[in-house]
C-alpha cells in the first residue's frame, strides 16, 4: 500500500487549514478550491474518494467530535425545529430534487433519481456552524445547525438504502421502506442507549488517563460498527453515546478530559481538513467517466439541479417554522415569533458536504443482469457540482448575508454575567468547604498554605467580574487579562532558567521535563485561549 499519497493529502490540507486560520475565508472553502486547483496539477496522484473509508472511519469520529461538543440540553430545548429539519427536510429533499432530476434528465428513470434525491439530501453543517461561530450568529440557531447536522445524515443513508432497493429491482415498497427506515433509526438510537452506560462506568473506573483516551478513540467506531452489524444506523447510534458522554464529562477526572480535548481538536482538524481537499481533487475522478454528456449540456443539467436544491430547502423551512406557531398555542407560548431573518440564514445555510460525495461514490456501477446503473457517471458529476456549488456560492456569502441582515449576535456581556454568577456560588460553596475542612485537626495547615487555598479561590472568583470592568486606556485590556499575560511573562522567565540549569548540567533532562509539565499546568490554569 502506498502511504505517500495519503501523507501528501493530511500534510497539505492541514497547511492549507493552517493558513486559512489567517485570512477571512473560512477553511472548507479554501481546502475545496486548493483541492480543485492541485487536482490540475500534473504527477498529482488520484485520489478516488472511496465510501468503505469515508463512511466507516472518517465520519463516526467527526460526529463523535461533534456531538460530545454540543449541548445535550440544548438540543432537547430545540427538538422539534431539529427534528424537521433533519428528518422531515431529508425526505422532502429527497423526493422534491429526486422529481426534479427525473423532469430535468429525459434519460433517467424516476426510482435512479430519487436515488440521487437522497444523495444530496443532507447538508454538512461543518462549514456552515463554522462561518456562524465566526461571525457570532445567535446560539438559537447554531444549535439547530449543529443538531441537524447530528442526524441527517443517518436520514440520509436510510433513505438512500430504500431507494436504491427499488432501483435494483429489489421488490421496494413504500411499507418496507417505511418499516426499514424506522427499524434502523430506533435500532441506532437502542444500540446508542445501550451502549453509553457501560461505556460511561468503564470511563470513570480506568485508573490512567492514556488508556481512558485509548478507549475515547474507540468508541466511535464500536458504537458504529455494532449498530451496522444489526443493520441499525450507526450514525444514530454514535450520536446517542457522544451526547451522553458529553453530558457526563464532568465525572471523568482531570488529566482525562485535558487529553481528550486536545487529542479531539487534532483529530478533528486533521480529518476536516483532509475531507474538504479531498472534495476539490475529485474532479478528475468524475469528469473521466460522464461519457454523452458533455459541455453546455451537463452545466444545464447541474445548474438546475444546484438551483432546485437550494430551492427545496426554502420551500421546506418557511413552512416548518410558522405553521406551528399558527397551529399550535404552545408552540408559540414556547418558542415565541421568529422574524424571516432567522429561517433565511438557516436554509441559506445549507451546504452539502463530503457524506453526499461518499454516498454518490456507492452507487453500484451494475444492477441486474449486470445492467449498468442508469446515469451513475452523471449522478456523480451531478452530486459534485452541488457540492462545490453549494459550499462556493452559499459559503462565500453566508458572512456578509449575515451582516447584511444584522441579526443579534451572542450577547457576551450577558454571558459574562451568568458565568461570574455560577463562578460565584461555586465559590462560596468551596469556601465553605474549605473552613468545613480546616475545622477537623486531621487537616491542620499552617496559615500560610491556608491563605494561599483561599487566595487561589479569591482569584478565581475576581477574575470573571473583572472582565466586565473598565479596560486599560493605553493597552485596551481588562484587569484579568493584564494578570494572564503578566503570568506567562514570569513563567516563560521561569522555564527558560530552568533549561539553562539543564543546560549547565545543573539539572537532568527527567527533572527538566517535571518542573516544565508544573509550570505548563499553572499556565493553563493562569491563561484560558479565547475559545
Amino acid at each position: 500500500m502506498d502511504v505517500l499519497p495519503l501523507l501528501l493529502l493530511v500534510a497539505g490540507s492541514a497547511a492549507v487549514a493552517g493558513f486559512a486560520r489567517r485570512t477571512p475565508v473560512p477553511a472548507p472553502l479554501l481546502l475545496v478550491a486548493a483541492g480543485l486547483a492541485v487536482s490540475y496539477v500534473p504527477g498529482v496522484p488520484g485520489y478516488e474518494l472511496d465510501p468503505e473509508i469515508v463512511l466507516p472511519l472518517v465520519l463516526p469520529p467527526l460526529l463523535y467530535t461533534a456531538a460530545t461538543d454540543s449541548s445535550y440540553l440544548d438540543l432537547r430545548a430545540h427538538m422539534r425545529p431539529i427534528a424537521l429539519l433533519s428528518v422531515g427536510y431529508v425526505l422532502f429533499a429527497t423526493l422534491a430534487v429526486g422529481w426534479a432530476a427525473y423532469l430535468i434528465v429525459p434519460s433517467l428513470p424516476l426510482p435512479a433519481a430519487l436515488v440521487f434525491g437522497a444523495v444530496v439530501a443532507p447538508p454538512d453543517a461543518v462549514a456552515a456552524t463554522a462561518v456562524a461561530r465566526r461571525v457570532g450568529l445567535p446560539s438559537r440557531i447554531t444549535t439547530i445547525l449543529q443538531g441537524e447536522s447530528l442526524v441527517n445524515d443517518a436520514t440520509a443513508i436510510t433513505a438512500y438504502k430504500v431507494a436504491l432497493a427499488a432501483a435494483v429491482g429489489e421488490g421496494a415498497t413504500w411499507a418496507g421502506g417505511v418499516r426499514e427506515f424506522l427499524l434502523a433509526a430506533v435500532g441506532g438510537v437502542v444500540v446508542g442507549l445501550v451502549l453509553m452506560v457501560p461505556i460511561h462506568w468503564l470511563r470513570t473506573h480506568l485508573n490512567e488517563a492514556l488508556l481512558q483516551n485509548t478507549l475515547s478513540l474507540l468508541i466511535p467506531f464500536v458504537a458504529y460498527g455494532i449498530a451496522e452489524q444489526v443493520h441499525a444506523s450507526g450514525v444514530l447510534a454514535v450520536v446517542v453515546v457522544a451526547l451522553y458522554l458529553g453530558h457526563r464529562a464532568w465525572e471523568v477526572d482531570f488529566a482525562t478530559r485535558l487529553q481528550e480535548e486536545a487529542v479531539w481538536k487534532m483529530v478533528a482538524f486533521v480529518l476536516e481538513s483532509a475531507v474538504f481537499a479531498l472534495i476539490g481533487l475529485q474532479l478528475p475522478v468524475v469528469l473521466k467517466g460522464l461519457g454523452q454528456y458533455q459541455g453546455a449540456q451537463a452545466a444545464w443539467y447541474a445548474v438546475a439541479v444546484f438551483l432546485v436544491v437550494v430551492a427545496a430547502r426554502f420551500v421546506w423551512i418557511y413552512p416548518a417554522t410558522f405553521l406551528p406557531r399558527i397551529l399550535s398555542a404552545r408552540v408559540r407560548e414556547r418558542e415565541g415569533s421568529p422574524t424571516w431573518k432567522g429561517p433565511f440564514i438557516i436554509g441559506w445555510a445549507g451546504m452539502r458536504g463530503v457524506v453526499s460525495l461518499a454516498i454518490a461514490f456507492s452507487i453500484p456501477l451494475t444492477v441486474d443482469g449486470g445492467v449498468s446503473f442508469p446515469d451513475r457517471n452523471l449522478l456523480l458529476f451531478l452530486t459534485f457540482t452541488t457540492v462545490i456549488g453549494t459550499l462556493v456560492v452559499q459559503g462565500l456569502t453566508l458572512p456578509p448575508l449575515i451582516r447584511l441582515l444584522k441579526l443579534p449576535g451572542r450577547d457576551v456581556q450577558a454571558e459574562t454575567l451568568a458565568e461570574a454568577n455560577a463562578q460565584a456560588q461555586a465559590s462560596r460553596v468551596a469556601e465553605e468547604r474549605l473552613d468545613e475542612l480546616l475545622a477537623d485537626d486531621r487537616n491542620a495547615l499552617p496559615p500560610p498554605l491556608a491563605d494561599r487555598l483561599r487566595s487561589v479561590l479569591e482569584r478565581r472568583r475576581n477574575a470573571v467580574w473583572e472582565r466586565l470592568g473598565a479596560v486599560n486606556p493605553v493597552t485596551g485590556e481588562t484587569a484579568d487579562d493584564t494578570y494572564r499575560r503578566l503570568s506567562r511573562e514570569m513563567i516563560s522567565a521561569e522555564r527558560e532558567m530552568f533549561v539553562k540549569l539543564r543546560d549547565h548540567r545543573y539539572i537532568d533532562d527527567e527533572m527538566l521535563r517535571t518542573l516544565l509539565r508544573r509550570l505548563d499546568l499553572e499556565e493553563a490554569a493562569a491563561y484560558r485561549e479565547a475559545a
